[in-house]
């Protein structure tokens, strides 16, 4: 999920030669869902400059930085050839570690991650925070989504995680992505898919979520 809207500078020097840290996010991502089903992990995002599979909410120009921290971790492991490789549970730690450092310094990322992944036959969904707080779940949520959409999830997904159909987790997603669409002023009704399976990631092409503003005529309150 690409954007052309870029933060120009991660900090910037002012007139008298201090630095001056981002305090607040500028360019910010909306929602990032995910949950376990039977046969992997699925995640859903809608596409206002988020990303899936290391999916993350807030400032995009600091995801742009943990991206290349990632790549480059991941080139100089590749450089060892020694068979081995850096795992999801790896990359959750390791990130836990980045997020940790940054806001030990007073200078977060203003971020809040989901990685997903199979690791060592074991589906994997965790959540990381700008503070470095770090938990594993069902369900996960960012954004205004952990407020909206995790009790739906936890509704229908969160117990159901070991016979849950692919069918039906994409559904779950769809769903909570369109209550997203009505209630977030900061949300897309285009989105992505990303799924993690055994026989590998598979990303869809942005499409829309059908809506209905029908309902919107019996709503009293809110204006004329």
């Amino acid at each position: 999920m690409n954007s052309s809207i870029l933060k120009t500078q991660l900090e910037s020097v002012t007139e008298n030669g201090t630095y001056k840290h981002t305090v607040q996010p500028i360019v910010t991502g909306s929602s990032v869902l995910a949950l376990k089903y039977k046969d992997g992990v699925m995640l859903a995002a809608d596409c206002l400059a988020s990303r899936t599979i290391l999916a993350g909410s807030g400032e995009l120009s600091d995801f742009q930085h943990v991206q290349t921290t990632l790549k480059g971790v991941m080139l100089e492991e590749h450089v060892f050839d020694d068979d081995q490789e850096i795992g999801t549970k790896s990359i959750y730690k390791l990130l836990s570690n980045i997020m940790y450092n940054r806001r030990s310094k007073i200078d977060p990322l203003w971020n809040k991650f989901i990685v997903a992944g199979i690791d060592e036959g074991e589906h994997f969904l965790g959540f990381v925070d700008l503070y470095g707080t770090t938990y594993k779940a069902n369900v996960l949520a960012t954004g205004f989504g952990a407020h909206i959409a995790i009790p739906i999830l936890r509704k229908y997904a969160e117990q159901k995680s070991d016979v849950l159909t692919e069918a039906e987790a994409s559904e779950i997603l769809d769903m909570c992505m369109r209550v997203l669409y009505y209630r977030d002023a900061r949300s897309f009704n285009k989105v992505q898919k990303a799924k993690i399976t055994n026989e590998g990631i598979d990303i869809t092409a942005p499409y829309s979520l059908s809506t209905n503003w029908d309902f919107a005529e019996s709503i009293i309150g809110y204006g004329a």
